[in-house]
């Protein structure tokens, strides 16, 4: 059933992050085991729980909508999909959890006709919810004790800075990504975990944010969906948008993004 209301789902979504990210902040703060997955990537028993909350409030807020979700699709469980569906990170920066510095969120995005329309990011840790709906704008939520104390509008930096403030993975820097930054001689780096990289962008705190390594669209959709509805672009290093949906290779490859280059003006060309 095609969802008809994007505003009345924003507030569920809202609401369902919150809900998933009590939970992993009741795992954090307990002494928790690290379990190794098929690709050898990590994952904790506060991905498994967020995942099931978040699962069943979907099933709630938007019936007969497919879920590609992390876990279940390592689990083997890849349902069809269509026109529109959400992409789910029940815990986006696993190894920023597991050594507890706080960059990690709890990522919800729908897709439609390939376009991340709405996304949520919610960092429990640093009290912050970041929400975008394209054509509509996006927000920064302050939440304390499970209550939104004050939300305002975010946009990306207009104009950016020059030479560029360019964010870099906490986890993943690879030798592409410093080709790519020594482009701009000047340029100062900002250090950020998860999906948050996309989010400050929004915020207008950073301008560029190359990624050439390998990511899946749920590590990346709800962040795009906010930088977007900021202001801001998110390409192909050969310039193409970053468009979201099963490629024509079996398993979870289907879901593996291309490298890209999230930008916050398109006054920075996309530079391979």
């Amino acid at each position: 059933m095609p969802i008809e209301n994007d505003a009345s789902l924003q507030d569920g979504l809202i609401a369902t992050a919150m809900a998933a990210g009590v939970a992993v902040m009741n795992v954090y703060r307990q002494n928790f085991s690290v379990d190794e997955k098929a690709d050898a990537s990590p994952v904790t028993e506060a991905d498994r729980q967020a995942e099931e909350i978040i699962l069943a409030e979907l099933r709630k807020l938007a019936p007969g909508v497919p879920v590609i979700a992390e876990e279940s699709c390592c689990a083997g469980r890849i349902p069809a999909v269509h026109d529109e569906f959400f992409l789910v990170d029940p815990v986006d920066g696993t190894r920023e959890f597991i050594c507890r510095n706080g960059d990690f969120t709890v990522n919800i995005a729908l897709i439609r006709a390939g376009l991340p329309v709405l996304g949520i990011v919610y960092a429990p840790v640093h009290g912050c919810l970041f929400v975008g709906r394209l054509g509509h704008g996006a927000e920064r939520l302050s939440i304390a004790h499970g209550v939104i104390e004050a939300r305002r509008p975010i946009h990306v930096a207009a104009p950016p800075e020059i030479p560029p403030r360019i964010i870099c993975s906490r986890s993943h820097r690879t030798a592409e990504t410093d080709h790519f930054i020594g482009r701009y001689p000047g340029a100062s780096l900002v250090s950020a975990g998860s999906s948050l990289k996309f989010c400050l962008m929004a915020a207008g705190e950073a301008d560029l944010y190359p990624r050439m390594g390998p990511t899946m669209q749920w590590d990346t959709a709800a962040g795009d969906a906010v930088l977007r509805a900021a202001g801001g672009l998110v390409s192909t290093v050969d310039g193409d948008p970053l468009v979201y949906g099963p490629r024509d290779v079996p398993g979870l490859m289907a879901y593996a993004n291309p490298w890209f280059v999230a930008r916050g003006s398109n006054q920075f060309a996309v530079m391979a």
